[in-house]
């Protein structure tokens, strides 16, 4: 299988302060629909020579944990011990049954300092040797009735394992699993914006609005630097932001008028965008939201380069992707935050109607997050000039690039 048609795709997992601590790697073939795979030890050495090999670990997981998928096959094969024992779970299939070997497979890498997780477990006594081994249970909320559920926690109790709820859809299932003694959250209610509760904005938030506003207006320094003074807590979280690697400056920025400065205008704009994340009362971080929303706003800005646009249009590409979420931090419909902030036409056919010259662009960095990809080649086709490999890179480059963003508000 070429390089050029494997990708990856990443799910966070989440404690229970919803503090990201790890992804999923999922595996993704452009010639299949969705990670489904018909050879696990090909699917498994194509994940752990792309995230471990040419694309990096760092790039991928940045400081998280990476659960990665095995069969029985990979977990009996020499491959695995090449892997970061610090930074890896191995995830043991539920194709994988508790025989001998594989009992003692588990305890020879255990020993090596290796972490261990079943994966889509159902009960069932014949697991007791491996339970007593592994330190993660993967539950599938979608294979157990709430009862079902209450049962499985319970009888998991005797082993020093730790819990970790899938496929995660919903605030009810999250509270319920929470109320349960789960210890880890996995699904789209973390990841996926149209899921997410939708909070009412703090003067911070609105305070950033009317920045944004006066940003893209071209209004005063001194303006904008007004509207700091009456909020030392955005000065303090522009000032980590605008100091992080991510930025690209190369020299210590301790004003609002030096980042201005320093920054620009267009840099400016960038860092108020993503401010907008670090805000969410309560919220632990890194945020599920703003991994998200730096990611979008990223891959946006590349791909559009990749496209050979232009400065300007590029960063309406990452503006684009960034506000693609903005309604889902404040209780504004966003047609409205669009009217406030008096955006052209293009962005607002984007963000409203998924339409215009970034509307596709947006969509198909939109579906890069879920698991159809017939869709994600469908809008391949209609993006112009664009490969999976493009995509590939442009996802990757973008998750590092939303990590180091994400480990400055940490």
């Amino acid at each position: 299988m070429a390089t050029r048609d494997i990708f990856l795709g990443r799910q966070p997992i989440l404690d229970r302060d919803q503090r990201i601590v790890a992804y999923e790697l999922l595996f993704r073939a452009g010639n299949t629909s969705g990670a489904a795979v018909t050879d696990d030890m090909q699917a498994t050495a194509s994940v752990i020579h792309h995230a471990f090999s040419e694309m990096g670990v760092q790039s991928v997981l940045g400081r998280q944990l990476g659960f990665i998928n095995v069969s029985a096959e990979m977990l009996l094969s020499d491959l695995v011990e090449l892997l970061p024992k610090t930074q890896v779970v191995l995830e043991l299939l539920e194709t994988i049954r508790a025989d001998d070997a594989i009992v003692e497979r588990c305890r020879f890498l255990k020993q090596q300092g290796f972490m261990l997780a079943l994966d889509d477990f159902l009960y069932d006594d014949s697991y007791r040797p491996l339970l007593a081994l592994v330190d993660i249970v993967k539950i599938d909320l979608l294979q157990h009735s709430q009862e079902e559920l209450r049962s499985v926690v319970s009888r998991l109790k005797q082993w020093p394992v730790r819990l970790l709820a899938e496929k995660v859809d919903s605030a009810e299932q999250a509270a319920l699993c929470h109320s349960l003694g789960f210890d880890l959250f996995q699904g789209f209610f973390f990841a996926r914006p149209l899921v997410l509760s939708a909070r009412r904005a703090d003067p911070s938030q609105l305070a950033l609005i009317q920045l944004l506003g006066l940003v893209l207006k071209d209004a005063d320094t001194q303006q904008i630097e007004q509207i700091f003074k009456q909020h030392p807590n955005l000065t303090y979280n522009l000032m980590r932001l605008v100091n992080s690697v991510a930025s690209g400056v190369h020299r210590s920025i301790a004003s609002v008028s030096q980042a201005i400065m320093v920054l620009g205008r267009k840099q400016l704009q960038r860092w108020l965008q993503l401010l907008l994340f670090t805000l969410q009362s309560g919220t632990a971080y890194p945020s599920p939201l703003l991994v998200l929303a730096a990611t979008r706003g990223k891959m946006m800005e590349l791909l559009a380069a990749k496209q050979q646009r232009n400065a300007d249009y590029c960063d309406e590409a990452f503006m684009a992707g960034i506000l693609s979420l903005i309604d889902t931090l404040i209780d504004k419909p966003l047609a409205e935050i669009v009217g406030e902030l008096n955006l052209g036409e293009r962005l607002t056919a984007a963000l409203l109607r998924r339409e215009g010259e970034l509307g596709p662009l947006l969509q198909l960095v939109e579906s890069v997050e879920h698991p159809d990809l017939d869709y994600t080649n469908l809008l391949l086709g209609q993006a112009g000039a664009l490969s999976l490999s493009d995509l590939t890179a442009a996802e990757i480059d973008a998750m590092a690039w939303a990590n180091q963003v994400a480990e400055t508000t940490a």
